[in-house]
């Protein structure tokens, strides 16, 4: 188990891949959005304050291979991902608004903008902004605007691996590691539109500009989110600085 010990901040950021928001089963879907509804609570309860940002999951990827029919252009591809995004993030919002969270209700286009909404609001939730940037990049960018020491980037796989596990049947996962570590393992070239991985290459170059640390876990059980944004011993990887 990976640790986050020794973290106190007044604003956690969330990235949230958009494959959580859509599990297969209905039952399933309906039980995680509950779990963070009161994780959600929670925190604004606590008086702490959350920044949330959401991926664009199965809604990208059919936006992006409808478009492929008409154009191929990569940022005009990636400006279809965006807009999916923030459907996802306008999802997010209204389920918290829904259960009385004080939420921000507009879907900021900029990290500037939602860490000034942070300022007011105890939970701000956006999707993605520019072409080129994932909503992973777009979560240590917002970390590092609202002075937040760490972002957790909530996937749907368990830990980074030392090679990718869809491929290497053998791929080990790794607990802790640096920031550096990682960037061996990503790279540093962006993803094509559509494309994944457990940690976008921009957003470990922009964690390591800004020295954030970073935790990499399985959201789809938001119990290990929780462990880790409160600082516990959490199933995942944490990625120090150096």
């Amino acid at each position: 188990m990976a640790g986050m010990q020794g973290v106190t901040m007044p604003t956690h950021i969330v990235a949230l891949g958009g494959s959580l928001l859509r599990p297969e089963e209905e039952e399933l879907r309906a039980m995680w959005f509950g779990q963070l509804r009161q994780l959600a609570v929670h925190f604004e309860g606590n008086g702490r304050k959350l920044g949330i940002v959401v991926g664009g999951g199965l809604p990208a990827r059919e936006a992006i291979s409808l478009a492929r029919n008409s154009f191929t252009d990569p940022y005009r591809l990636d400006t279809v991902g965006i807009a999916a995004t923030r459907l996802n993030a306008t999802i997010l919002q209204q389920s918290l608004l829904e259960v009385g969270c004080k939420v921000c209700d507009r879907i900021p286009e900029t990290t500037q903008d939602a860490a000034e909404l942070l300022q007011s609001h105890s939970i701000v939730v956006m999707g993605g902004t520019t072409p080129g940037h994932t909503t992973d990049a777009v979560a240590v960018a917002l970390a590092r605007d609202c002075s937040a020491a760490h972002c957790v980037i909530a996937t749907n796989v368990s830990h980074v691996h030392d090679s990718d596990p869809r491929v290497n049947p053998e791929a080990k996962a790794i607990e802790e590691m640096t920031l550096a570590e990682l960037s061996e393992i990503t790279g540093t070239e962006p993803l094509a539109p559509g494309e994944s991985a457990a940690v976008d290459p921009i957003a470990v170059k922009w964690a390591i500009d800004a020295a954030i640390k970073l935790a990499v876990l399985d959201g789809r059980d938001l119990s290990r989110l929780e462990d880790a944004l409160e600082g516990r011993e959490f199933v995942g990887t944490l990625v120090r600085v150096e």
